[in-house]
């Protein structure tokens, strides 16, 4: 009898299990498949089809005369949307709205934010850039050993100093760059250093000893870089001159978190050569960049997870090679046929793709597009997606509506592309002023090779 209690128990116990586990990935599955955030123009009725167990309520006081659902115009505590069902939504006046969403119409499920925003359009672009950038005091990328004076191994930074952290000042002294801080490491004579530094957003001091060193000199044993180039891709300029590129942040190669970059610049470059890419080895675009005033392009004043952004010199007009185009939202991008602007040789030209996945989810953006290359051209000389062509612009039915961000590492014919408004969002909301001052940097992402300097102090 006992046994059979427990067995019962058991079952008992199991069935919930898969009850609360089936549960879960029903919930998952919808909250993956419903965007936080629906974003719509001015102007033009927009289509969906969650098809989801869901009703959705205006949560907006008084009377919205501007929005119609399913073509209807309903004062704004009426509006009551099923998202089980086709519907349409437009609206005559940008604002921001909640909708507020219930499973089964019964259980509170989440809130999305409904945003009507300016029909906006962009100028494609697919040029290639070289980019510069300084980091925002001395970037740490971990401890090192040294060989002290006496022979035996020592790593006064050990402990003191992580991975990420950036030096600011030391002594009391503002760094700039990293020959300030060696300079000072060697004034020291071997008397402990203190040294500013931003972990985590926070400001923190730490002291070090240097040690000397069988040269004579004197190190903290720290791999230390400020500063970083490569070939990246021009994604679009807007109409008063401010542009974005690559569709993800720069990151540092070795610590692989989104470096602070203090200033930056963006130059013209030309593709020399081309490594193909192939299973297990993204290939590259051997690029040279014209780094000189004369051939300096824009200066950049964003680094994000989604693309590097900044303003265009006056100088620019030769680059735009394409007509306006309006921006596609997330729900307007669909599976099948579309084309990229790249760079590989001498000029721009369109290729031809597939989207084979849409996440309209945010879970990660610079990852909501996949993509394949089918154009028989772009794979004959690149094998695919290759370290360069992150930023090229994507285009389906007449708009722009994302930029290549990384490349399948098992397959270069697959990558990721991120969506245009998510780009949008982190751009600056005004042009930055059309100058050249004398400390500018440029920028590398993910998906281009990064040519940096960094050594051990």
């Amino acid at each position: 009898m006992r046994s059979k209690r427990i067995y019962k128990r058991l079952m008992i116990c199991l069935f919930m299990l898969n009850i609360a586990t089936v549960g879960f990935y029903f919930y998952y599955y919808i909250d993956k498949n419903i965007p936080d955030e629906i974003k719509m123009m001015v102007g033009i009725q927009e289509s969906f089809d969650f098809k989801m167990p869901l009703e959705g309520k205006l949560e907006t006081g008084g009377d919205i005369g501007v929005i119609s659902v399913n073509d209807l115009r309903v004062p704004a505590n009426q509006i009551k949307i099923d998202f089980n069902k086709p519907f349409t939504l437009q609206s005559s006046q940008t604002g921001t709205y909640d909708l507020s969403l219930k499973l089964f119409g019964l259980f509170k499920f989440k809130k999305i934010s409904l945003d009507v925003i300016d029909t906006t359009e962009l100028i494609p672009c697919g040029n290639p850039i070289g980019i510069y950038v300084e980091t925002d005091g001395i970037l740490v990328l971990g401890s090192g050993r040294i060989t002290g004076e006496d022979g035996l191994n020592y790593e006064p930074v050990n402990n003191k100093l992580k991975s990420g952290d950036y030096i600011l000042a030391i002594n009391g002294k503002s760094l700039s760059r990293k020959k300030d801080l060696i300079d000072e490491i060697q004034n020291s004579n071997g008397k402990d250093v203190t040294l500013l530094v931003r972990r985590n957003n926070e400001n923190i001091t730490v002291k070090v000893t240097p040690v000397r060193t069988s040269s004579g000199s004197y190190k903290i044993g720290a791999w230390i870089r400020d500063n970083t180039q490569g070939i990246g891709t021009l994604t679009f300029i807007t109409a008063d001159g401010r542009f974005g590129a690559l569709g993800h942040g720069i990151t540092d190669i070795d610590t692989g978190v989104l470096m602070d970059v203090k200033a930056g610049s963006i130059y013209r470059a030309e593709i020399m050569s081309i490594i193909k890419g192939k299973e297990g080895e993204p290939g590259e675009l051997i690029g040279m960049i014209r780094q000189s005033d004369r051939h300096k392009i824009g200066v950049i004043t964003d680094n994000t997870q989604q693309g590097i952004f900044g303003s265009i010199g006056k100088d620019y007009e030769d680059m735009l090679g394409q007509k306006p185009l309006r921006i596609g939202l997330k729900q307007e991008v669909t599976k099948g046929k579309a084309k990229i602007l790249c760079t590989v040789e001498d000029k721009v030209e369109e290729y031809d793709i597939v989207i084979e996945s849409i996440d309209i989810s945010n879970s990660n953006q610079s990852k909501g597009i996949v993509l394949r290359i089918t154009d028989e051209r772009l794979l004959n000389k690149t094998g695919g997606i290759v370290q360069g062509m992150s930023g090229s612009p994507i285009l389906q039915d007449g708009m722009l509506i994302g930029a290549v961000t990384h490349v399948f590492t098992n397959d270069p014919t697959k990558g990721y592309g991120i969506y245009i408004p998510w780009m949008l969002e982190n751009a600056p909301k005004a042009p930055s002023t059309r100058c050249y001052g004398d400390n500018i940097l440029e920028q590398v992402a993910e998906s281009f090779m990064l040519k940096d300097d960094f050594m051990l102090i």
